[in-house]
């Protein structure tokens, strides 16, 4: 009848604060999806119902379920209503252990179904939009253009606009790296990085026959007047470094230390490979190298450390048209190409957002992580970054690395001693990979070992008979 009020079975809860009220509503959706009290095939209020009882116009529920849709949360059924739809897409994980293999430096897993759900059904929705081409076809060395725009659109909070010409699609940031830096040195030249560097580029330049050398760093990052020197005495070809949350070390270079760096380099014609692995996990980091000195800077920016692993996908930026056109040889030479299907998962992804909503999901596990391993490990030891998945534990004397790395692996638990990143001497360090544990409980039980080792001398954390 006519005017007659509807009852209904499910009002979301919402804030004016949460944005536009569309999107309100779509997270109100997913969040009781999540936490139940939305189940399986449950059907949501009538739209106009829905609107009443809030009090706010049709057009806007209409709009929040159309959202929920395009989520793969809800699903539309002729002439019946919205339902919501079931979860085929569930978080798998491993079976739950008592401590973790931290040695793998991987974003946390989050517990978010319809992120998950959303994440599977972008997948999924490529067989129609691309069909059998997208798996049948190659595709030029450095990348569709639909893809380098995608990557355009990615690195723009950080880079600016960039033309999508000075962008090619690599497979993954070791992809890029090795193009990169077999186009700019070859065997016997010289290439300066951070004295604690990433493993991957030892062994490119072990494969590659081209001599590292460790530009000395502080716990601010690398030192500017220790790369001077090695300008001034080596020539090198190229500078590589992590500048924002450093592999192992979790520093972030200073603005103060990257004009300084930039102005060196600029000054001995020094190419820099800026390795931006983790650059989109902090909300606001400092500007990447790439912004104060386009035309000097190759900058790499990998998907796999803030949105999927499994992609491996990296978007590298060059500094003209000559460059890109010997980089997209070299890629050419090297791999081949990205995975299409891969390039065109994260195109997806960026182009409807769920990109957005999966870093941010990351960030919000990682930070739980990070107030996990405050409580647990001692502040004197530990070196870390809020929005880091990887920590740095120096170790207390009298233990050494040997000996902790022993302990643990006794106990089960895995990390990565210092051995791995030094070019010179290692100190008494080792790498905790934060993310790798499949849950808060797994991460809690690995790092109270950990605690409870190295709060006690060696001598009394072992008994010999």
């Amino acid at each position: 009848m006519t005017g007659e009020r509807v009852e209904i079975s499910w009002r979301p809860v919402i804030r004016k604060s949460d944005g536009p009220l569309y999107l309100a509503i779509a997270d109100a959706i997913a969040r009781d999806i999540g936490e139940g009290r939305l189940p399986d095939g449950a059907r949501l209020p009538p739209q106009r119902a829905l609107a009443e009882a809030l009090g706010i116009d049709f057009t806007t529920v209409s709009r929040a379920y159309n959202e929920a849709r395009h989520r793969g949360l809800v699903e539309g059924r002729v002439g019946q209503g919205t339902y919501v739809k079931p979860r085929r897409a569930t978080i798998a994980r491993p079976t739950a252990s008592s401590v973790v293999d931290m040695s793998m430096n991987l974003p946390p897993l989050f517990d978010d179904l319809g992120l998950a759900a959303r994440l599977w059904d972008d997948i999924a929705g490529l067989q129609a939009d691309q069909g059998l081409g997208l798996l049948m076809r190659y595709q030029a060395p450095g990348g569709a253009a639909h893809n380098r725009a995608a990557g355009a659109a990615w690195l723009k909070q950080r880079l600016g606009d960039i033309p999508s010409e000075r962008i090619l699609v690599s497979a993954g940031a070791q992809g890029a790296l090795l193009a990169t830096i077999s186009t700019l040195a070859k065997a016997g030249d010289t290439v300066c990085c951070e004295a604690i560097t990433y493993p991957g580029l030892r062994a490119l330049a072990a494969h590659l026959g081209i001599e590292l050398r460790g530009v000395a760093i502080d716990d601010s990052g690398l030192i500017p007047e220790a790369f001077q020197a090695e300008c001034a005495k080596r020539a090198p070809k190229a500078l590589y470094c992590n500048p924002t949350l450093h592999n192992p070390t979790t520093a972030t270079l200073s603005l103060e230390r990257r004009r300084a760096i930039v102005a060196i380099a600029r000054h001995y014609g020094v190419p820099i490979i800026e390795d931006d692995a983790y650059g989109a996990l902090p909300v606001s980091p400092p500007p990447p190298l790439a912004s104060l000195a386009p035309e000097l800077v190759y900058y790499v920016g990998g998907l796999a450390k803030c949105l999927s692993p499994a992609l491996r996908i990296a978007y590298l930026v060059v500094p003209d048209s000559r460059s890109s056109i010997r980089l997209e040889g070299a890629i050419r030479a090297t791999v081949g190409m990205a995975s299409p299907l891969a390039a065109m998962i994260a195109t997806r992804w960026i182009e409807d957002g769920t990109a957005d909503a999966a870093l941010a999901a990351i960030r919000a596990e990682t930070a739980a992580r990070q107030q996990i391993a405050a409580e647990l490990l001692p502040t004197a030891t530990l070196r870390t970054d809020p929005s880091a998945f990887h920590a740095w534990l120096r170790l207390p004397q009298p233990w050494t690395r040997g000996e902790l790395n022993a302990r643990l692996q006794a106990a089960g638990v895995s990390v990565v001693v210092s051995d791995a990143f030094a070019l010179d001497m290692p100190p008494e360090a080792v790498r905790l990979g934060l993310g790798a544990a499949t849950s808060r409980t797994e991460l809690k039980n690995s790092l109270s070992i950990i605690a409870d080792l190295i709060t006690n001398a060696p001598a009394s954390a072992s008994l010999v008979i």
